[in-house]
């Protein structure tokens, strides 16, 4: 079975083949919100660009696939944002259509200055996503985090939110979010972290698991920049030996062997990438011996 048929068989479309017990994909990796203990998949999804498709009804129906493959491992996050041009709208249009409500974990953010124009952006978000009570709203690149902490605070007070967090995407920021959640009781913060940007490692990630703060990481191929620069190399034979199976699995696996990171969130449309990207999670995750060999073998490429 090729990798398209096996997403849409495990998003219960028509085509159901029988599978033996060898044959069933292994379960995706969990990791427990620390805040709250409920457990999430340590591979999501983001929607930066890739969401951001208007009406265009052919490419709706690929990240209906992709969605459905996310749904398919259980309450997998979907990270968007008011700055991610239609995502929005194009999420919850298709979270409607799917009927994947309750199925996956969304994730959207607040990105404007002043309590009212935040107030309005948040109703904005739940109208395009069809959903009155997302699951998370964050910060988006601490933009007037100050107002928007307390306007957060009291929607989770009231139920209307589930967890509240703060992101960035340059490591830049991440002494300012270090200090942020050693001050403020937030529950996820999310930040970049790859073989290319692996300054979190040192700097942040030790603090959120001091903390109890969960890990979301953005970014995990570095923008795109790794994965352009090992184009055409073979994988080592020692990594193919271990179960990785591209470069994308390369690069996802040293970010899940982190014990400290909840979930990466790399964006994709493409229903082949997608399950490429789940395959990153599924087993074991990697242990600090043998990321270290993988940051040597990024280093020699």
């Amino acid at each position: 079975m090729d990798r398209r048929a096996l997403i849409q068989a495990a998003a219960g479309a028509a085509f159901v083949p029988r599978m033996t017990a060898a044959e069933q994909p292994r379960p995706v990796q969990e990791a427990p919100i620390p805040s709250t203990g409920e457990r999430i998949p340590r591979v999501g999804l983001g929607t930066w660009q890739t969401f951001d498709v208007g009406a265009a009804e052919a490419r709706r129906a690929d990240l209906a696939l992709v969605l459905r493959a996310y749904a398919a491992v259980g309450r997998a996050v979907v990270d968007t944002s008011p700055m991610y041009g239609s995502s929005e709208s194009v999420l919850g249009s298709l979270l409607s259509r799917e009927r994947l409500h309750g199925r996956l974990f969304v994730a959207t953010k607040v990105w404007t200055t002043g309590e009212r124009q935040g107030t309005e952006q948040l109703d904005e978000s739940s109208t395009k996503l069809e959903t009155p009570r997302p699951d998370l709203v964050q910060i988006h690149n601490l933009v007037d985090w100050k107002t928007h902490l307390v306007t957060l605070r009291k929607r989770k007070d009231a139920g209307r939110i589930r967890y509240l967090g703060l992101t960035h995407y340059q490591a830049a920021a991440h002494t300012e979010l270090a200090d942020l959640i050693r001050r403020e009781p937030v529950d996820f913060v999310q930040i970049n972290l790859s073989l290319t940007e692996p300054e979190a490692a040192e700097r942040l990630l030790p603090v959120a698991a001091d903390r109890g703060v969960a890990v979301l990481v953005n970014r995990p191929f570095g923008g795109g920049t790794g994965l352009s620069r090992v184009r055409g190399k073979p994988l080592p034979a020692w990594a193919t030996e271990a179960g990785i199976r591209s470069w994308a699995h390369f690069f996802l696996g040293w970010v899940l062997a982190h014990p400290e990171v909840t979930c990466a969130i790399p964006g994709t449309g493409n229903p082949r990438h997608a399950e490429d990207n789940l395959e990153a999670g599924r087993g074991r995750p990697f242990d600090a011996a043998f990321r270290a060999r993988m940051t040597r073998a990024w280093l020699a490429t």
